[in-house]
């Protein structure tokens, strides 16, 4: 991550501005990313107090000498042994006098938030849900490098596991070759548990791969991605390991149909809802409607799920700087599923398509 203080202060500053919108005079950032995204510190178990002049990061001594590594110039309150992150955090504020401190609902815990009010008496906590994570939506150069880097690991990966497929190979044996060959790479680790899918089980969007061999059916399905450090990314192919029947034709070119409809909508000023929408009528159409039931995408950064979100009712306006992933599905229970996914950023002019391992069907070979 950038040694640049300043880099982080930029986007501490830019929290700020909005606290002060919201007359907050503190902020207790308590979700490890949002903690990592503000500071540089890619350590856990911290919290972040964000306050009018002053950042001050929250941690123990394990991460002494780490956080003088990642962040230096961050003033650093190393909590004794005994003191939980909640009682060091009531400390903090106290000791700073706030008044207002803002917390994240979404990733301070109801105990947590209980005990924190019952430390503090007479400062007003406001509850807010996104903050950061709408900050973090907009990537900047280095993050879009880096999650460049997190794509060439994962597509360099596939293809190499990919020309070494054989049938009597299990889906966790190739789930357990991508992950190796992206470490193999240069990645830190997997982005999310790979998914392999043979025939019928490819029909589990989220399916566990298991002793299934890959020659037990017509096609496999493989959801994967690399974190390269920090960034992640997220790519889903298909590959037909045996004939390619009429009915696995139409299934497969309709995703790719739905895909390139939803890529093709990709600008600034849309709706997410704009989108999903424009995949989904293609799905609709082809009488496959029921069978697409999730969302779209989603947005990839320093989580493998993150802002925005693509899908029906969503009426975020995407913005330059926005990745997303785009990934149609079609589920058919006891046949199999069929999803295309490719990560995607939203341009000043329309986007750039970040993914680029072949999907038309005549480009997929065979074992």
């Amino acid at each position: 991550m950038h040694s640049d203080p300043a880099y982080f202060n930029q986007r501490r500053d830019k929290l700020r501005r909005r606290m002060k919108r919201e007359h907050l005079v503190g902020f207790l950032v308590s979700k490890p990313e949002n903690v990592t995204y503000l500071t540089g510190f890619s350590g856990e178990d911290s919290y972040l107090l964000v306050t009018e002049d002053h950042a001050i990061l929250i941690s123990d001594s394990r991460f002494t000498e780490q956080i003088r590594e990642e962040c230096p110039g961050l003033e650093a309150y190393i909590r004794p042994q005994g003191v939980s992150l909640v009682q060091a955090a009531a400390r903090l504020i106290k000791k700073t006098k706030l008044s207002t401190v803002g917390v994240e609902a979404g990733s301070l815990s109801v105990a947590s938030f209980g005990k924190l009010q019952d430390a503090v008496s007479g400062v007003e906590f406001a509850k807010t849900e996104n903050w950061i994570e709408e900050q973090r939506a907009i990537k900047d150069r280095e993050e879009l490098q880096r999650i460049r880097t997190a794509v060439t690991i994962a597509q360099r990966a596939f293809l190499a596991v990919r020309a070494t497929l054989r049938p009597d190979q299990s889906e966790k044996d190739v789930a357990d070759l991508l992950d190796h060959q992206m470490r193999l790479l240069g990645a830190r680790r997997s982005a999310f548990p790979t998914i392999v899918g043979v025939g019928p089980r490819a029909a589990l969007p989220h399916v566990i791969p298991t002793s299934k061999k890959i020659g037990e059916d017509v096609f496999v399905l493989v959801d994967w991605g690399a974190d390269e450090g920090w960034y992640k990314s997220d790519l889903t192919r298909v590959i037909p390991t045996g004939r390619i029947a009429p009915k696995f034709a139409k299934v497969y070119t309709t995703v790719l149909k739905a895909q390139k409809a939803a890529i093709d909508a990709i600008r600034p000023g849309v709706t997410a809802e704009d989108v999903d929408r424009a995949a989904r009528q293609v799905i609709e159409e082809a009488g496959f409607g029921r069978l697409f039931g999730h969302g779209l995408g989603h947005g990839v950064g320093l989580e493998i799920h993150e802002l925005p979100r693509l899908g029906p009712k969503v009426q975020t306006v995407l913005r330059p700087g926005m990745v997303v992933t785009v990934e149609p599905g079609i589920y058919i229970p006891n046949w199999g599923g069929v999803r295309l996914e490719d990560d995607v950023l939203v341009t000043r002019d329309g986007h750039e398509v970040l993914t680029s391992l072949p999907k038309e069907l005549d480009e997929v070979s065979t074992l």
